[in-house]
């Protein structure tokens, strides 16, 4: 049932895909379909954990049950590209950004500084971006690459999961019939988020290459190489 569901989602029927998981074996196909959506962003979350709700609402599961296998499918998931990330690792990594740094403005220092401020911030950092659209699944590749600790990882993980279970299936809970509405709330959330990465990618460039500032830098740059 759940791998011939992949050909569905090939031809565009996924909703009725995930439906069909979480009719037929509940709790774990929600677990299941989170774990897979972490790793497999076009599984969308504002499909799968609303419709959990809407079952626990009409008396097939529970609605701490759907929570619960929502929230241990987002740990799953998460350790997953966590431990893809990891066992990159942070120096080849490093070796990697640094050997095309100059095609995106990137120094040595700001590395430093990045990875810095992930180090001391990692929780909060977890924490915070798993109740983020768009971003919930990315912020555990950083987490992988500078190799935090695993405990601390899954307990921020989890958390931040479960607000963001919560919300969504408690949403689906008590809208019913109407769960798909959940969706449109999410997509503005969305629009929200990318307004604001190309709000921070536009002042990146404008900073690095654009401003006059950045301009005179790499003039001072190349005559430094030149001699």
């Amino acid at each position: 049932m759940i791998f011939a569901g992949i050909s569905e989602f090939v031809t565009g029927d996924l909703t009725d895909w995930v439906i069909g998981v979480i009719e037929t074996i509940g709790y774990l196909g929600v677990a299941f379909l989170v774990s897979l959506e972490n790793v497999f962003p076009p599984i969308p979350s504002e499909v799968v954990l609303p419709l959990a709700g809407f079952t626990a609402s009409q008396g097939d599961a529970t609605l701490w049950g759907m929570i619960l296998a929502a929230t241990a499918g987002s740990v799953v998931g998460a350790w997953i590209l966590y431990g893809i990330s990891a066992a990159i690792g942070p120096v080849r990594l490093r070796a990697f950004i640094l050997r095309y740094s100059r095609w995106f403005g990137i120094k040595a220092t700001d590395l430093d500084r990045s990875e810095a401020w992930f180090d001391d911030h990692s929780g909060i950092a977890v924490l915070v971006c798993r109740c983020i659209p768009l971003i919930r699944s990315l912020v555990s590749l950083p987490a992988g690459f500078r190799r935090m600790n695993l405990v601390s990882f899954t307990l921020y993980t989890a958390i931040g999961s479960a607000v963001w279970n919560v919300l969504l299936i408690g949403a689906g809970y008590l809208l019913g019939d109407r769960w798909d509405v959940v969706g449109q709330w999410i997509d503005v959330l969305q629009y929200i988020v990318i307004a604001a990465i190309l709000g921070l990618l536009g002042w990146w460039v404008w900073t690095r290459f654009i401003s006059s500032q950045a301009r005179t830098q790499r003039a001072a740059a190349s005559r430094s190489e030149g001699k």
